[in-house]
């Protein structure tokens, strides 16, 4: 009697039959999805409307102004602003949004790389010297 051939199962993602990804793999994927997120910027960019140092100046008599944009952040402790031309603003707008998905991507790339070191490897000097996990 013929042992009947085994039908093989479908691995679907996120199964156990999956191959786990490897940190080679992370930052191929990772470099990648960086390469598409230029031009980069944080902050945050927004309409302002400023007066003058002039005396007698209609737009600001009308109270009208001198509207622009200016882009606004921290550098450290600093905080800063910035004057934007207007011819500008939409580029810097798609920066700031690219600088935000680039801010998610690098917190789901932690947990994955996390993920993906192998069990055993200590990152850095803890399990030569005894610490949390390794028994000593």
């Amino acid at each position: 009697m013929t042992a009947m051939p085994r039908k093989k199962k479908a691995v679907t993602k996120g199964s156990p039959a999956e191959r786990p990804e490897t940190v080679a793999q992370l930052r191929r994927e990772f470099l990648a999805a960086v390469g598409k997120l230029w031009p980069v910027a944080g902050g945050s960019l927004s309409w302002r409307k400023n007066s003058c140092v002039r005396e007698q100046c209609a737009a600001c008599a009308s109270g009208a102004g001198h509207p622009g944009y200016g882009l606004w952040g921290r550098r450290g402790a600093q905080r800063f602003g910035l004057y934007v031309p207007a011819e500008l603003a939409p580029e810097l707008a798609q920066a700031l949004e690219n600088g935000r998905a680039l801010q998610q991507l690098v917190l789901a790339m932690g947990v994955r790389y996390t993920r993906a070191r192998p069990r055993g490897v200590a990152l850095g000097r803890v399990a030569a010297q005894g610490g949390p996990g390794t028994g000593g």
